[in-house]
């Protein structure tokens, strides 16, 4: 899996491959996309989890399955939530904020999103490992983002409260593997529990 995908989302995604009726063992790998499909080309790795699809044009024989997607929500310590209680966006004017590292993704997303925003939050940190983010958020350091998806198991886990989300910003979450036609029933059950059960309309806020 690449080390910005949240810790909560890949586990989610994985746990149905145990309730087969084969036992399997499941070894999990953190890198970055690159790394992980020059380990899928060479065989060293069956399946990547991503927040982005494989790109176009690599001489390589890979195939990215989308799963789904969420809209994103916006988190702050619960002791520190009466700072925000201006309208949102507007209410990040000036914040500490803790953001994923401008190699992924999510973070050229959020940061047109800002722009767009006209907003200018305070950039405290910036993290390749989304659960490192959540943990600073966790101590109170500053604004941190989360999948919508997820919301209720990323307050409960880290003490924090959604005070915000948006629907302009989406993250997305794909399986890249070296076959177009999925065949193993555990990676078959990965990918039809995520489209039905984890990624669904109503995952998205209004």
């Amino acid at each position: 899996m690449v080390s910005s995908m949240p810790k909560l989302i890949a586990e989610r995604i994985v746990a149905p491959a145990y309730d087969g009726d084969e036992p399997i063992r499941v070894r999990c790998h953190e890198a970055s996309l690159g790394d992980l499909l020059g380990s899928l080309a060479t065989h060293r790795l069956d399946l990547v989890l991503s927040d982005q699809p494989m790109q176009h044009g690599l001489s390589m024989r890979a195939y990215s399955h989308k799963l789904g997607d969420s809209s994103l929500s916006f988190f702050v310590r619960k002791d520190l939530a009466g700072q925000y209680r201006d309208p949102f966006p507007q209410c990040l004017n000036g914040k500490p904020m803790l953001l994923p590292t401008a190699s992924t993704a999510l973070r050229r997303r959020l940061d047109d999103w800002i722009d767009n925003q006209n907003i200018t939050p305070t950039i405290v940190g910036e993290f390749d490992d989304s659960a490192l983010m959540k943990a600073f958020g966790e101590a109170g350091i500053g604004v941190f983002v989360g999948p919508t998806v997820i919301e209720e198991e990323i307050s409960r886990m880290y003490g924090a409260v959604a005070f915000g989300r948006t629907s302009e910003i989406e993250e997305q979450y794909y399986v890249i593997s070296p076959e177009r036609r999925l065949k193993h029933p555990a990676v078959v059950k990965i990918i039809g529990e995520a489209r039905t059960r984890l990624f669904t309309p109503r995952t998205k806020a209004a």
